[in-house]
């Protein structure tokens, strides 16, 4: 089941390849809608991940470009054919949880549950091992100190867990904005989804809604300053369902849930060719690789192994 890292494209001396994410989650599991529709109510819900992810490796392989998924064990366990296409095009499978539940509404033996849940069921569908992990809404911050231990003791290689900036639905802008280790005692490597510097303060800019709903300029400025002033790579996101402008309305969602969610849809395919076509791309795993050689011990108390 342990393959080796493949390489990341070209050298240590070429532009810097960039981490290319997708979160596999469906349009309904969202937390734009975790308050207007209940996990009991998704086995009646039709699925549309299927065919969106079949369009994304389609996108992928016309741009020549691998990247990481990091899919929920709900949909893994109802899509086994899914996860084996990702798979055997050449993108890493990763953990995104079970069922979308945020880290800090989970006790950390809780957190351990759902994270052997999930694993195992990808692993399963797959046959490859899963060595990297993406929490729910980025929901890894000061309030989870143990989650970082609980990730190394599973024997994960790396997390893609933090947001480095203040935001109303998750955020911890005291982290630092790339690679660094969590833990003294471990080789875990977090990598922070992008920020970039505008006026002097952080921004978000590693993609999901701020990708749709701002101009793409915006996006290219972002990567290009962390490519080229800070000589790190971005590390980008986005799902299934923002390519797909047709998925069901809800209506009863309050008016800002379905801002943040519909707004941008029609132009989110395209936008997402320009960029995989503009910048150098890599799976995640390449990434954490690289990186680990330029990551430092994270200088919060939050660091500290937490019972």
């Amino acid at each position: 089941m342990n393959a080796p890292i493949p390489p990341l494209p070209g050298t240590p001396d070429s532009p810097v390849v960039n981490g290319l994410s997708v979160d596999v989650e469906d349009w309904f599991q969202v937390g734009a809608f975790e308050n207007v529709i209940a996990r009991g109510e998704w086995d009646a819900i039709r699925t549309r991940v299927e065919d969106n992810v079949l369009r994304i490796l389609d996108l992928f392989a016309e741009a020549e470009v691998r990247a990481t998924f990091f899919t929920l064990g709900w949909v893994a366990r109802r899509h086994p054919a899914m996860i084996r296409r990702i798979a055997e095009a050449g993108h890493e499978l990763a953990s995104h949880g079970y069922d979308h539940a945020r880290v800090f509404t989970f006790t950390r033996a809780e957190f351990a549950a759902d994270i052997r849940k999930a694993r195992a069921i990808i692993e399963d569908s797959a046959g490859v091992a899963v060595t990297g992990y993406r929490a729910p809404s980025f929901s890894i911050d000061r309030r989870t100190p143990w989650a970082f231990a609980e990730l190394a003791e599973q024997g994960y290689a790396y997390s893609s867990s933090v947001a480095p900036v203040l935001h109303d639905h998750y955020g911890w802008p005291e982290a630092p904005r790339f690679a660094f280790r969590p833990l003294p005692w471990s080789k875990l490597v977090e990598l922070p989804v992008t920020t970039a510097i505008l006026g002097g303060r952080r921004v978000a800019a590693g993609g999901g809604g701020f990708f749709r709903v701002l101009p793409y300029g915006f996006s290219r400025w972002a990567i290009r300053q962390v490519n080229r002033t800070e000589g790190r790579p971005a590390v980008f996101y986005f799902h299934p369902w923002e390519i797909d402008p047709d998925q069901p309305r809800v209506g009863h969602a309050p008016l800002r849930s379905r801002f943040r969610h519909y707004t941008g849809l029609a132009k989110m395919a395209d936008k997402l060719r320009a960029l995989v076509h503009e910048f150098r791309w890599g799976r995640m795993d390449m990434i954490a690789h690289r990186e680990a050689a330029h990551a430092g011990e994270l200088p919060l108390p939050a660091a500290e192994e937490a019972a």
